[in-house]
């Protein structure tokens, strides 16, 4: 084995909580890829993998690449006990094996598909809004749609009543959002997530006392082999999904507006032919993917793309650099609807191995029923980049605020 110590000798900075980088984290992504594949970053004391090849390497071996410790790099989440929120996302072996198997057992596949009419209902009462304020010059498809949407159905599917929705998506945006300077969650991120592992706790003990046709009261009824969740597993769950869940889809709707309305030509193709809606999507979650990076515990010293990084240190994968290897994709940087099916099959914004996203399948339902929709309903369509607004995070990259005007198709 060699040692590299790449953060000294490449000369590349790597700060994730630089608002710049936030801004655009590409050209820092492609030297690293270019110079420092597995980059220590000393200030944070993190190694940073950037290709496609070594990304995958380390997500599947999670007894190398361990979630015991959690997937955030902020100092604070990064605990034995980071599973108390993230649930089987920050467990290894058999004990994320138990979790997963009981969770799965209520949240399952027919449940996501039986989901879809809930969408429809949304998209088109959502969009009937957008449309308006686009016409009066006002739409902001962050405000009137994406920021709503996977919230209310995660809600639904939860049984969040109507009433408590909006302060939970306020919640959940609390913590995600890094404040400028503050290299930690700050404090008002902190405090979010007890109000919400609070708010849960009260939703399973009711369900427990008066179960319904929810999914918190499926996963108080789970069970496997005699094997039931505990009302902190449930909690940790809940947690998980109206954070990861909700505001990874938030994104994703609107990276992919963002990014084909920068294209006439591609615009004008998406919008005439709904059968490119579902590449449009992959396209968008490879070239813009909304988690950007995620953290692993390194095990045992070990070797990555010729460099040994030593046990105990903290890995961080970068996923937004992966999906945009020249290794793996034809042209990375450019956005093409059309690229390659085989491409699009290797891209890693969901992660692989035993922690592929469970809510994978639910993001891909909403936002085909979301863009289907709008192709349908839509002629044209403007984003006005110069007022847009981006997130701020170290996790999830996408906008707070997206002005938009729509060109509504005749009767």
């Amino acid at each position: 084995m060699s040692t590299v110590s790449t953060g000294s000798t490449s000369g590349v900075a790597f700060d994730p909580y630089d608002y710049a980088f936030q801004d655009d984290p590409y050209p820092t992504y492609q030297r690293l890829r270019d110079e420092a594949p597995v980059h220590h970053a000393a200030a944070d004391d993190l190694w940073v993998v950037s290709r496609h090849a070594d990304v995958f390497a380390v997500l599947r071996d999670d007894e190398t690449f361990s979630n015991r410790m959690g997937v955030s790099l902020d100092a604070s989440a990064w605990s034995p006990d980071a599973h108390r929120v993230m649930s089987f996302l920050a467990l290894d072996g058999a004990e994320q094996s138990r979790i997963r198997r009981l969770v799965s057992a209520a949240f399952t596949p027919r449940r996501v598909r039986e989901l879809t009419p809930e969408v429809q209902a949304l998209t088109e009462h959502y969009l009937a809004t957008t449309l308006e304020r686009s016409a009066d010059g006002d739409a902001d498809w962050i405000r009137d749609l994406a920021g709503k949407l996977p919230m209310d159905v995660i809600s639904e599917m939860m049984g969040v009543p109507v009433p408590d929705r909006d302060e939970v998506r306020r919640l959940a945006d609390l913590v995600v959002h890094r404040e400028d300077g503050v290299r930690d969650v700050p404090q008002a991120g902190m405090e979010a997530s007890i109000e919400l592992m609070t708010y849960y706790a009260a939703m399973v003990k009711e369900r427990r006392a008066a179960p319904t046709d929810d999914l918190t009261s499926a996963l108080v009824a789970a069970e496997v082999d005699g094997d039931r969740l505990r009302d902190g597993e449930i909690m940790a769950f809940l947690f998980l999904m109206v954070v990861a869940g909700n505001e990874t889809t938030t994104k994703l709707l609107g990276n992919a507006l963002f990014h084909l309305a920068a294209d006439p030509g591609q615009r004008a193709q998406v919008l005439a032919d709904p059968d490119l809606v579902a590449p449009w999507i992959e396209e968008t979650l490879r070239h813009d993917t909304s988690s950007q990076m995620l953290a692993r515990h390194v095990e045992r010293d070990t070797e990555i793309g010729g460099t040994t990084v030593p046990a105990g240190a903290k890995a961080l994968v970068l996923l937004g650099s992966a999906n945009r290897d020249e290794r793996v994709f034809t042209d990375p940087t450019s956005y093409d609807v059309r690229r390659d099916k085989a491409e699009l099959a290797q891209i890693l914004s969901f992660g692989t191995g035993r922690h592929f996203c469970l809510g994978a399948n639910l993001a891909r339902l909403e936002a085909r029923v979301v863009l289907d929709e709008l192709v349908r309903r839509v002629a044209d369509l403007e984003v006005h980049a110069e007022r847009a607004v981006r997130v701020h995070s170290t996790s999830v990259r996408g906008f707070a605020s997206l002005p938009v005007t729509f060109t509504p198709r005749r009767s």
